[in-house]
């Protein structure tokens, strides 16, 4: 037994599992006699592989700590004297491997039984429903638990026996002599694929898995606010796990149809409406419709709003109705409605309304009047190309 295996190791005898496993990895891959030129080295790194050994297993360290033998008066895991060399034991490599790249490798047979995977499925709604809320059906295809055999994997009348090949372990340990001594790897047992277990009669339905792929019917409740990109979480709706394990998540994906009247803008909705010249020249109240006005059970008072037009509004006003926007999402209130008016001006005169028209002009003086820019901050504009746009 070495003097000091925390010496040989470079840690103190407080160190945490995760240093000394780092310590032995910086060590092993610095003393392997695949790579180091040192004379010394091999034995060098059997005294390193001994102390993680010893160190790394809880029961181990604590009866060294006490000042007991954990190898039982050998070298345990080296075979006594012979270290690498002869023996049935030899050197677990995979300990090397797991402790150079830092990675946790679980012995002993798996379980059959394990969680499902999670699953997404796209919804695609109408504005008002994306607003307003609602309930969706929605068909999914899923694996679900073998109505067969209940996702045990077997007919009826079998059940799992103890691999022949692994004896139940779930993996085997396969040795290779080396100038260094005997290297045992282990791997997974490839006749039960690591379960421990085989199933001699498998489930005609399922072929052993305890699930089969399905079509079934959910209903989704989206929330009022919901816009393009949000997702809805529906915890244990997803994959039925192998052997019949609990389920994954289902995710649902929203996406927000556009629609013929209105355009979102976050909480705000924004709408255009054409007034006749003479209405916006001497100043009128239009009713504009609401987006209540697409659900059927909405109130009759609430799918349209009036909006008064001052005389001389000019093509472009915007009109902003507080509270009849979007629902905030998990928040109370309600957006904007933003009205854009714009004036039309006539394209198809009779012969009196020409003849008024040139009558006006006259009154206004404004027969011969040239064009004038006149300069406006660009939010004036942006609404008259935004509301263009959207014709």
């Amino acid at each position: 037994m070495s003097s000091d295996y925390y010496e040989t190791l470079g840690v103190s005898r407080d160190a945490t599992p995760e240093q000394i496993k780092k310590a032995y990895r910086q060590l092993a891959m610095k003393l392997h006699p695949d790579v180091a030129a040192e004379p010394d080295a091999a034995d060098r790194f059997k005294k390193v592989a001994e102390a993680y050994e010893v160190l790394q297993d809880p029961k181990k360290r604590d009866l060294y700590d006490r000042g007991g033998d954990p190898l039982g008066g050998g070298m345990g895991g080296f075979n006594g004297a012979q270290g690498f060399g002869g023996g049935q034991a030899g050197f677990d490599f995979g300990n090397l491997v797991d402790a150079m790249f830092g990675q946790q490798r679980t012995r002993g047979p798996r379980s059959r039984v394990d969680r499902g995977q999670d699953a997404l499925v796209r919804l695609s709604l109408e504005l008002a429903e994306a607003a307003f809320g609602t309930s969706k059906a929605l068909q999914v295809e899923t694996a679900v638990l073998c109505p067969r055999c209940s996702g045990s994997g077997a007919n009826e009348g079998s059940q799992p026996v103890t691999c022949r090949t692994c004896h139940g372990q779930g993996d085997v340990t396969h040795v290779q002599r080396s100038f260094i001594g005997d290297i045992r790897t282990t791997q997974p047992c490839p006749t039960c694929r690591g379960y421990g277990t085989v199933i001699p009669d498998p489930c005609v339905e399922c072929a052993g898995d305890g699930r089969v792929r399905s079509n079934r019917s959910i209903t989704v409740k989206v929330p009022a606010g919901v816009s393009t990109g949000n997702r809805i979480h529906l915890s244990s709706y997803g994959e039925v796990g192998p052997g019949g394990g609990p389920a994954g998540d289902l995710y649902v994906d929203v996406t927000v149809q556009p629609h013929e009247a209105f355009r979102r803008e976050g909480d705000d909705l924004e709408t255009v409406v054409r007034i006749p010249m003479t209405a916006a020249a001497l100043g009128t109240e239009v009713a504009v419709p609401t987006l209540e006005a697409d659900l059927e059970d909405s109130d009759p008072a609430d799918r349209a709003v009036q909006v008064r037009v001052p005389a001389g509004t000019q093509s472009g006003t915007r009109v902003a109705l507080d509270g009849h926007g979007v629902p905030r999402l998990r928040a109370g209130g309600r957006g904007q409605l933003g009205v854009t008016l714009l004036v039309q001006t006539p394209t198809r005169l009779d012969d009196e309304q020409r003849e008024l028209l040139r009558q006006l002009a006259a009154l206004r003086e404004e027969t011969d009047s040239e064009g004038t820019v006149q300069r406006h901050g660009k939010g004036v504009f942006g609404r008259l190309r935004d509301a263009f746009a959207g014709q």
